[in-house]
């Protein structure tokens, strides 16, 4: 098929060594001067207000703005004005900005939501103490999956309000005493977590009985946007052909994949063609998989480079990938995409070692295969795709909207 060329639309990462500069950056700074971080809301030097400005991608000071409930971006000479997402003061403790709006009450406009929220469409029962802790903990492991799936460029708005048939929405719960066990997964659009695997104990031990080297909660949003956007940019597409040859007919009993999967593991040679096991049982698993560590290696590259890590310093010998890992070895993009790939690799070999030094397990506990090399150009350039397709047909809409 047909791949566009703009190289605008190479998403973060991709340009490891040729910019130097992360596309989305993860480093910011507060008008003291001292850094902040993406989950901040205060500053803990000077106590100045923060909140994430999404068309800015960046972490901002903040002052009060002149109407009730409002802000403004401090030094900031445009009219702009804020209120604060309305679960900042929920449990969720949500830091990113609304635009505001004149005339309407201190509901924030809407729903008083900002994108990240928006897209909640069951959150759990607060009136007990810890759901409110849990539910926190994937919120801002959710925050983080937004900032970046906006940062690529891809599609994204509410199921609840804004897109009802093709949009996203994410399902909070938590299993009742003596009722049927939630299940984490994805369907029609709608992301299902279970709130209890925020429990850090809890999600060790089901990491261990699946025997899995890496379960986290951000890991779990990745993999699950994974499944949505197979649906939303391969089904139906020009891409399903592509897709079929590179990881298998997704026609195949699923159900039985699974079961087959959970009784006697995945295949022998699994790591020669997958990421993980897991990615082995079906070809839906397989492309989630290689999605979600695609998401990984993209905001971890970023965030190295926001603070000036540079995989040309790093002085470890390996093998780098060829142009002939490449599943188009002939796109306009291979070059840069190689370097992503073996800039990855350098950057993980150093920081395994590094966590190994502290006593700690891997940082990145996987081994990339060739055919894995091919399988996560496929997705970055599903990706590029979707971010050109973006531009064409002009920007979704990404604010709250009155339920």
């Amino acid at each position: 098929m047909n791949l566009p060329t703009d190289v605008r639309a190479d998403p973060p990462g991709s340009l490891w060594k040729r910019r130097k500069t992360p596309t989305a950056t993860r480093a910011y700074r507060c008008q003291c001067g001292r850094p902040v971080f993406f989950r901040n809301s205060r500053c803990l030097a000077c106590g100045t207000p923060l909140g994430y400005e999404v068309q800015r991608e960046r972490v901002l000071p903040l002052q009060p703005g002149p109407q009730q409930g409002s802000w403004q971006l401090r030094g900031d000479n445009s009219a702009a004005l804020y209120h604060r997402c309305r679960n900042f003061e929920t449990a969720a403790g949500c830091n990113w900005l609304v635009p505001y709006t004149p005339g309407v009450p201190d509901d924030h406009g809407g729903n008083g939501l900002c994108v990240s929220c928006n897209l909640d469409r069951t959150i759990p029962d607060l009136s007990f103490e810890d759901n409110g802790q849990l539910w926190a903990k994937f919120e801002a492991a959710k925050r983080r999956l937004v900032a970046q799936l906006l940062a690529l460029g891809l599609p994204l708005a509410s199921r609840v309000n804004q897109d009802p048939e093709r949009g996203l929405a994410f399902d909070f719960l938590r299993t009742p005493a003596g009722g049927p066990r939630v299940m984490t997964g994805h369907a029609d659009g709608i992301i299902t977590l279970d709130i209890e695997e925020a429990d850090d104990a809890r999600r060790e031990a089901l990491r261990a009985a699946l025997r899995e080297p890496y379960r986290t909660l951000l890991g779990h949003c990745r993999h699950e946007v994974g499944h949505y956007y197979w649906d939303r940019l391969i089904r139906d597409t020009p891409w399903l052909g592509d897709y079929r040859a590179l990881f298998g007919d997704e026609r195949q009993d699923y159900a039985g994949a699974l079961r087959r999967n959970y009784e006697q593991g995945p295949p022998a040679d699994w790591a020669q063609h997958f990421v993980s096991g897991y990615a082995s049982c079906h070809p839906w698993e397989d492309w989630a998989e290689t999605w979600a560590h695609y998401l990984h290696m993209t905001d971890t590259l970023d965030t190295a480079l926001s603070f000036g890590l540079d995989a040309d310093e790093v002085e470890i010998d390996d093998e780098p990938f060829g142009l002939d890992a490449l599943w188009r070895p002939d796109d306009a993009g291979a070059a840069p995409f190689l370097e992503f790939v073996n800039s990855w690799i350098q950057l993980t070999s150093v920081l395994n070692e590094l966590s190994r030094s502290m006593g700690q397990p891997d940082f990145y506990p996987f081994v990339l295969s060739r055919a894995v090399v091919g399988k996560l150009q496929f997705v970055h350039l599903v990706i590029r795709a979707a971010r050109a397709d973006k531009h064409q047909n002009g920007p979704q809409p990404t604010q709250g909207m009155p339920r």
